[in-house]
């Protein structure tokens, strides 16, 4: 079957390999600044066989260490697509909402990098891989212009859209985890957190989740919007261009450098306005996803390495090749702790204390004479894509390759606890590598 029937309209699919295959597909529009709605519904049949665009933005601060996201994509911004990896005789089966990182500010959910399809074929559940609109776009407008937290509303758009539709690809719609890594992590912890998102996914997995950012993000707001403002000098954002509002966007990140590891995800969900709960009424909001969402957290051994390499404190010593590697070591064993496995840890007990169902993982494989270790994004590899799409990634070091056999397990574990939840994971704590 070529075709596909969805809320709105029809649809042209990819069917090969076993596999069926929707790309690009449409489930928002939205004027520049303003809340997201439903697309209009369409005559005809609609292709989506072919990749959808990424949000506009800056290249990516971690090109240097995953390669090229955005290779063979096109950049717009009516960019709230989806795409659907199902197997081709699916039949009820679990579905996989992939939320993708890139700290706000760069990334797609249609990157070749994120190609479930080993997942899907190898885990027997339907993937769902979904687009936002990012940084000045999505978290955080000029001021007085449009509303925050834009694309976290996208992201419960297309959950709604998993919802209404998945059905037509052979998913069970009771039966949704939400997955992301890096800031597609924090997405799906703030969707924990939306009372707009409660029932639309049932299981979630947070992978080297930045999490416990909260703290002044409101003062770095204000600094971030002088920036912006100055930036754009009287310019009116809802008609500046694109590339004017992207380098009003690069003054933000600048601005927001002073405000320490915040400064990192300069460009996130804001607590207290929609959808999200104020800062007073999170324990409240944790305790009740606890109760209805199972949770499998973890991070990487050496989460820290590419960021703790990029601080110019740091970078100095790389003058002297063996200091280098040592600074950014202890650097980083110190950072991963305060960013990411400090903050999984609490949150896994959090979940336990309030009788939530929760497992951890740690990820701890190595490629041989890599800089950077078991480094933040290594794990992608193994779920996703293909060799050739992640040749281009030194984080994997001169060979380029990764190991099969654990690949194969991790996309087990992951699709294993998509089908049956924590009672799937072989041990509370799980350890890769």
């Amino acid at each position: 079957m070529r075709e596909r029937h969805i809320k709105g309209g029809t649809i042209q699919v990819d069917h090969q390999d076993g596999l069926v295959r929707a790309r690009g597909v449409r489930y928002g529009t939205a004027r520049r600044f303003a809340v997201a709605q439903p697309p209009p519904a369409w005559s005809g049949v609609r292709d989506a066989t072919q990749p959808g665009p990424a949000c506009p933005q800056r290249p990516s601060r971690l090109g240097w260490v995953t390669g090229d996201a955005l290779k063979g994509l096109t950049t717009d911004e009516n960019c709230l697509v989806l795409s659907v990896t199902a197997p081709a005789d699916a039949h009820r089966l679990p579905v996989m909402v992939w939320f993708h990182g890139g700290a706000y500010v760069a990334g797609s959910g249609e990157s070749a990098k994120y190609d479930p399809a080993a997942l899907a074929r190898a885990g027997n559940v339907v993937v769902v891989n979904v687009s936002y609109r990012l940084g000045i776009f999505g978290y955080l407008a000029p001021p007085g212009v449009g509303a925050d937290n834009l694309g976290l509303r996208d992201q419960i758009l297309a959950l709604r859209w998993v919802q209404d539709n998945i059905a037509a690809f052979g998913g069970d719609a009771a039966n949704v985890t939400a997955f992301g890594q890096s800031a597609g992590a924090h997405s799906v912890w703030s969707l924990m957190l939306s009372e707009g998102a409660a029932g639309l996914f049932h299981r979630a997995i947070l992978q080297s989740a930045p999490l416990e950012l909260d703290d002044g993000r409101d003062d770095m707001a204000v600094a971030m919007g002088s920036a912006m403002a100055i930036a754009l000098a009287g310019a009116d954002p809802a008609e500046a261009s694109v590339e004017r509002l992207l380098a009003a966007e690069g003054a933000a990140v600048v601005a927001a450098q002073d405000f320490g590891l915040l400064g990192g995800l300069a460009f996130a969900p804001r607590l207290g306005r929609g959808p999200l709960p104020a800062p007073a009424d999170v324990p409240e909001a944790i305790a009740a996803a606890a109760a209805r969402i199972e949770l499998l957290i973890g991070y990487t051994k050496d989460d820290a390495a590419p960021f703790v390499a990029m601080d110019p404190r740091v970078a100095r010593f790389n003058r002297v090749p063996v200091l280098g590697r040592l600074a950014v070591r202890a650097g980083s064993a110190t950072i991963t702790k305060q960013a990411f496995s400090g903050p999984a840890e609490r949150l896994a007990q959090t979940w336990r204390n309030h009788g939530g169902r929760v497992g951890t993982y740690r990820f701890d494989w190595t490629p041989a004479s890599a800089p950077l270790g078991a480094c933040h994004c290594i794990e992608l590899p193994f779920l996703f894509g293909s060799p050739q799409t992640w040749a281009d990634a030194p984080m994997l070091g001169p060979q380029r390759a990764i190991d099969n056999q654990l690949a194969a397990e991790m996309r087990t574990r992951w699709a294993e606890f998509a089908h049956h939840g924590v009672e799937s994971l072989p041990e509370p704590a799980l350890r890769f590598g």
